[in-house]
């Protein structure tokens, strides 16, 4: 952790959620640091204070992250390229 400050830019129930949160933020080369209380990650709460999760990032990334989790939360797509490189729809089968 290279970064000096960490901030948290958000909070979940349950570390399933926030192992899938913070794929999509290092996905997007964000890195991620998750904090939960010990003992709600032992016994794998999902409901009430102990199953609160923490999802920190650098300071430096924390208005990208911020904008990520809000597109998340909104349902919002994100934009995937539909072509590689050379224009063609990677999805059609090549025709020889």
């Amino acid at each position: 952790m290279a970064e000096s400050e960490w901030e948290v830019v958000y909070e979940t129930d349950g570390q399933l959620q926030a192992e899938l949160l913070r794929g999509l933020l290092e996905a997007q080369e964000i890195p991620v640091v998750l904090s939960q209380e010990g003992i709600g990650r032992v016994y794998g709460l999902t409901v009430g204070p102990l199953a609160i999760v923490q999802i920190l990032v650098p300071g430096s990334k924390v208005e990208r992250a911020r904008d990520i989790l809000r597109k998340y939360e909104s349902g919002g797509g994100f934009d995937i390229p539909d072509s590689d490189e050379t224009g063609e729809d990677p999805a059609e089968p090549d025709q020889a």
